[in-house]
This record gives C-alpha cells, structure tokens and sequence, in this order.
C-alpha cells in the first residue's frame, strides 16, 4: 500500500506518495557504505530503489549533487526518468509555494533541478571514450544501474567523480545482475569480497542480494507468472536470472572452464616433459606463462608472471629470472604483432627480444581457430580429465578466463572487452594453436626419472617451491 511521506527541505516541506520498501530495498535506502551494490537476480526491484533513493536524497540534501548513469540513454528513459518525473509530479510542496511542483527536468540538459538546490543529472556511458564528458565533473551520490555492463575502468574512473568542498558523503550505488563484461570485478569486490588490501577497504563495500521473492510490489500472480518463465531457461541463465548466481555467466565463451576440473594444486613435473613460455605484450599488461606438455600432449601451465607496464628489457629480464636454471626452455611463443616494424627504430620488437637473451618464436593470429584450439584442451579426455591444466598460483587466468563473453559480432569468437582481461587468455591461445610436441612416449628412461615425485604429489606429496607462480 502506498504511503505519503514529509520531507523538510528549508522551511518548506514535501510530501511524496510512495510504497514502504521491501526489507532488501529498505536495507539499501539504509545503507552507509561508500559503494553499495543491490541485485543479483532479476526482478528484485532495483530501478524502484535507485529512484527513491535518489528522489530523497535530493529532497532531504539541499544542493546535493546526484549522477545517474547507464550504458545508453534509450535504458534511462524507460527506468529512470519518466518514473522520477511521475514520482516529481505527484508529490506536494507545502510552505512558500503551497502546491508547487518540488523540481523540474529540463530535457535538453538532462537534469532535474529542485527547488532546493539539488540536482540529479542523467547520463549514458556507451564506451571507454566517452568518460572524457565526465573529467573533471563533481558529484556527491553516482548511480550505476546494471553496474555489470561496465568495465572495471570506467568504474573506478567515475569514482573519480565523487568529491566536493561540502559535508555530503561521498557514494557510489550500484544494480547488478550475473554476467557483462563486469562480472568479475563486481563478484571480486561485492560478492566473494577479494580485494587489493593495499588498495580497497573492506569496509568500503556492501552487497544486499534480492530475488524476485524479495518484490513485494509484485502480486503473488505476477511472482509465479515471472517464476515459471525464468524455469524455463537454460540452466545457466536461470541459476543467474533466477537466483542470483555469480558463479555461473550467462553469455561465457569458456562455458566448460570449471576450478575443481582444470585447475591443481602444484607438484613437481618430470624433466622430461618439454617446457615452453608464451606471452601477450602491451603496455597496459605482459602476461606470460611456462607450460610443460607430456607425453599424451596434455598442457600443465605451471608458473604465471603478470605485470603492467613493462617495457621489452623488463619483459625479458622478468622471463630470464624467473626461469629456474634446472628448466630447459624449448621455445618462447609470442604474438603475432612482436614482428611489426617500429617507425620510430626501424625494428621489431622481437628483435629486441632477441638483443635482450629471450629469442621468439611468432604464434598464428587466427582467433577463432586459436580459440577452438583451446576449448579442445579444455574438453575432457577419456581418462577423465581435461587437456589443459593449470596451477592454482595461475591466479589471474584462473579469474580472467571464465569472464570472457562471445563477442556481439562474432559470436564464435571472444570479446575484446573489458580488454584488459583478455591478456591471460589471448596467451594461452597462442600455446594451445601452436601445436608444442609433447614429451615422448611413456616408458622412456628420462621421463621416468620423475615419475615417481610425480604420483606422489598427484597424492598430496611435498611441493617445490621452484614451481610455484610469480605474482
């Protein structure tokens, strides 16, 4: 049942007729963290929430500055403006302008003014570009309704936005559902809460699931109408949609990645199984890995460096060191690209590789090929495990590569965004097309060698710690 609310601003007082909110929806209205996320499945009421929370917040702030932000404009004309315009027009305003309307939108500039000062401010995100309309803009309170459909980037980059010389906190609201290019950093920082304890606070971030059993405003035939639709999906998105699922990514391209299949602990690999290291090169992340392939062609990646912003002597000082002198290295596969001719030297940058004691090998640049590649490696074999396994101190590909989504205009390939997860898997594709011989057959006296240090881990035995990854 609807419910009229007062709310004093100055000497003059508004009263708004709005629903109580549910018990997750008043958590948020409630909640003090300085970002806030609300979700998970769908139908749990979240555009209701950030609309009130954001109407109230202007009303009980006067002059607070409010940003309300999705990816394109068309979305916020359907949840958000003409609802907070309904909810505008309804409310009173008792005192000096007994029945004035409490704000106005002016569409042009897309922005309620209130008569108190506030703002809330309307805009869309359609990429990475477009966070230059927002350098250098203050607000006090940022929405980010369906925060999923954004990368971590524009993230942290519209955070920049939240000071001001006033006494308002600063906080960042967020909806969200499972799957977009930001599931993983809205699962690491609000769901399993894992965080850069040099960087993030804990106490920071808040998460309050909702179902749409939590919907109060729905009847109980509305429920069962919208349940009974969601039943009918694929497992995948119905675990999502349904019931809030983050470990499962409605759109994954690696929908057979699974930890307890593909990733174990570290042990000891026998000698004589082929070691190989390839990387992807940019500025903003050199992603490398060693890899060992035994003699029935599985992939066992056993140790990953991931840096930013490393320039080509770096890189290679980096893979020179952090190679064991016990580990023969047969080749060091790299993109396609390490063989484009530089303007402004005249060279490639595989030559500087080479000058730098790190000779190249050049991996094929077929994505999709590469791609299906990869999957065949991680398909299950006939004695039950996958063709490609990997160390459990692999920890960003292990985090990176279940992000990844089927690219909206190709779908047999891979989205090259949020790029800057991309870099883990893009080398592990370059080994997996590469087509590295394996150890020889079984039976053979150098592989023996190992093979008993080998059973042994396999069965919880000691670890060296030579093996280990780098971080």
């Amino acid at each position: 049942m609807a419910s009229r609310k007062k709310h004093v601003t100055g000497d003059v007082s508004v009263v708004c007729p709005l629903p109580a909110p549910n018990p997750r929806q008043r958590e948020f209205l409630l909640a003090r963290s300085k970002y806030i996320a609300y979700g998970g499945a769908r139908a749990g009421g979240k555009s209701w929430a950030v609309r009130v929370k954001a109407l109230l917040g202007a009303l009980i702030n006067p002059g607070i500055r409010i940003l309300i932000l999705r990816r394109t404009y068309p979305e916020l004309e359907s949840t958000m403006i003409g609802p907070l315009n309904d909810l505008i027009n309804g409310a009173v305003c008792r005192g000096r302008q007994a029945g004035a309307l409490v704000a106005n939108y002016h569409a042009t500039q897309r922005t309620i003014f209130f008569q108190n000062g506030s703002v809330i401010r309307f805009g869309h995100l359609q990429n990475r570009a477009s966070l230059a309309e927002y350098q250098g803009q203050e607000y006090d309170w940022i929405f980010l309704d369906e925060a999923t459909h954004f990368t971590e980037y524009e993230f942290r980059a519209l955070g920049a936005c939240l000071r001001g010389a006033n006494a308002f906190p600063k906080r960042m609201y967020l909806t969200c559902n499972p799957g977009g290019v930001g599931h993983q950093w809205v699962k690491r920082l609000f769901v399993t809460r894992q965080y850069d304890k040099e960087r993030e606070d804990p106490e920071d971030y808040r998460f309050i699931p909702a179902t749409v059993d939590d919907n109060t405003a729905l009847s109980q035939a509305e429920r069962r109408s919208y349940t009974a639709f969601l039943d009918l999906l694929p497992d995948d998105i119905r675990a999502a949609w349904r019931y809030g699922d983050w470990d499962v990514l409605a759109g994954q391209y690696f929908s057979e990645f699974r930890q307890e299949r593909h990733v174990v602990r570290p042990l000891p690999l026998p000698r004589a199984w082929p070691r190989y290291r390839v990387f992807d090169c940019g500025l903003d992340m050199f992603a490398c890995y060693w890899a060992a392939i035994d003699s029935g062609g599985r992939i066992w990646l056993y140790r990953e460096y991931c840096r930013r912003g490393l320039i080509v002597s770096d890189a290679a000082a980096a893979m020179r060191t952090l190679t064991p002198a016990q580990e023969e290295i047969r080749y060091t596969i790299a993109p396609p690209d390490m063989w484009t001719t530089l303007k402004d030297t005249g060279r490639t940058m595989a030559e500087s590789f080479a000058q730098n004691g790190v000779p190249l090998v050049k991996a094929s640049s077929a994505r999709v090929q590469g791609w299906l590649m990869v999957k065949e490696y991680l398909k299950l074999r006939p004695d039950g495990r996958p063709g490609l396994l990997i160390f459990d101190t692999c920890t960003a590909l292990i985090q990176n590569l279940p992000a990844l989504l089927h690219s909206e205009q190709n779908p047999s390939d891979v989205a090259t965004e949020p790029h800057d997860i991309t870099h883990q898997a893009d080398a592990v594709r370059y080994l997996c097309v590469y087509r590295a011989l394996g150890a020889p057959p079984e039976g053979n006296e150098a592989e023996a060698e190992g093979a008993a240090g080998y059973d042994e881990a396999m069965r919880g035995g000691p670890v060296s710690s030579s093996y280990l990854a780098y971080q």
